[in-house]
């Protein structure tokens, strides 16, 4: 691993880190592991910009891996948080601000009619799931290659950057006894999708699958694009078929449109898992959808979930803060604009540089990939130049530009971007290449 400069306060830090917590860091794609690098250690954060320890100023593509639509430290964010924490950190209680954070979400989600708050994506999903189980009684999933869920054990039968970032299955430790009833196929394969429904089934015909769980557009193997009709294609299936169909718009929900993919492609879903930016960038998670399956949802029904800090109060008034100036849907054509204008600029600066690139975009969420063929599936994404990328990561972040440290994550924009950061982004880009070459 690259030591920048050993003698700065962020190596100093790393360090220090490396001595106390597994790997330096608290979540593993943090440890820059993957583009050879020493991680960025944060001091404060405004806008579309992130300061390091050591004083340098980046524009920022991470934006906390999705949640910031906004930027940092919106004013209207920290102003909501300082009250709700002003009234108290945690009550364990129900509070008003859970019930109209739900409305929003079921305004915007017209297929989730009921929902529950939780602390994570990995827990509502993980949720999700077995609420599907029992609304079904059936115990096989089907999930995606290179779609990630979150780390609960049944969904790591094969994720995308939560363990391919680093080049390992992600399996140590998983039962394989858990994860006997998980199908995985590839992503955007209509006929794997009939395949694996036609080999799960019973005697009498019926099928032995509870639920399908997707990504509707992917954002752990790099951003990937349905197909035109796969999203349909697996509403009808899974309709025909007596499964639960769940779209895990953790990084997608208030992202692509208010509707998230749901409204953006014109597809609905029985249960919906959300995250990310319905808590203003503080840890949250939700899942919710059709009132006969949440129905089933203790204390209304048999299948149990808790959490002491479900709802967090501070959490859910940074999320309404969020939701409320998401209504405005003028935030939504900014960054698509914004999107349009950084996907042209990254293209054509690869063209003239004579570099094989793609981009995939929706909306305010893309990834560069170093590829001359387009890249469908998780398949596509792992035959990319996972060198190139390291070398272009670690030139971009010289220059004052900060993107995941991985070729299998995501760029998001946020509405503090302005065409003047996408105008610096695209030269510094221009230099990088000039330097790789």
């Amino acid at each position: 691993m690259k030591n920048r400069e050993s003698g700065t306060r962020s190596s100093r830090l790393w360090r220090e880190a490396q001595e106390l917590i597994p790997g330096g860091v608290n979540s593993p794609v943090r440890a820059f592991k993957s583009v050879g690098e020493e991680p960025v250690f944060v001091r404060k954060a405004k806008g579309a910009k992130v300061w390091d320890c050591d004083g340098r100023v980046y524009i920022d593509y991470i934006m906390s891996w999705g949640p910031l639509i906004l930027g940092h430290a919106h004013s209207k964010v920290v102003e909501a948080v300082r009250s709700a924490a002003g009234r108290g950190t945690s009550y364990g209680l129900p509070t008003q601000a859970e019930t109209e954070l739900a409305r929003i979400i079921r305004e915007a989600f017209p297929s989730v009619q009921k929902v529950r708050l939780v602390n994570s994506g990995t827990e509502a999903a993980m949720t999700a799931i077995r609420l599907s189980r029992a609304f079904a009684n059936r115990e096989k999933i089907l999930k995606f290659d290179g779609c990630y869920h979150g780390h609960a054990d049944v969904l790591l039968a094969s994720a995308g950057s939560g363990a391919a970032t680093f080049g390992i299955p992600g399996s140590a430790g998983v039962s394989n006894e858990i994860v006997k009833n998980t199908i995985t196929v590839r992503y955007n394969d209509a006929e794997a999708v009939k395949n694996a429904i036609s080999q799960n089934r019973r005697e009498n015909g019926e099928c032995k699958i509870a639920c399908v769980i997707v990504e509707p557009v992917c954002g752990n193997m790099g951003v990937v694009l349905p197909d035109k009709g796969f999203l349909r294609f697996l509403r009808e299936i899974t309709r025909e078929n007596g499964i639960v169909l769940i779209f895990d718009e953790v990084i997608t929900g208030f992202r692509v449109s208010f509707g998230g993919a749901q409204e953006y492609y014109g597809v609905d879903a029985d249960l919906t898992v959300l995250g990310k930016i319905i808590g203003g960038g503080l840890p949250v998670g939700a899942f919710g959808g059709k009132e006969e399956i949440m129905r089933l949802l203790a204390p209304e029904g048999p299948v149990y979930q808790a959490g002491t800090l479900s709802g967090n109060p501070i959490s859910v008034a940074a999320g309404l803060a969020t939701l409320r100036l998401l209504k405005n849907r003028k935030i939504y054509r900014k960054l698509e604009s914004l999107g349009k204008s950084l996907e042209d600029g990254l293209l054509s600066a690869a063209r003239t540089s004579g570099v094989s690139a793609t981009v995939n975009r929706v909306g305010s969420m893309l990834s560069l990939f170093f590829s001359a063929d387009p890249v469908r599936n998780y398949d596509d994404a792992k035959k990319t130049d996972a060198g190139f990328f390291a070398k272009y990561h670690s030139e971009m972040r010289k220059r004052g530009i900060l993107i995941a440290p991985s070729r299998f994550e995501a760029m998001f924009l946020s509405s503090a971007h302005t065409e003047r950061d996408i105008a610096k982004t695209v030269a510094a880009f221009r230099e990088s290449l000039q330097a790789i070459s």
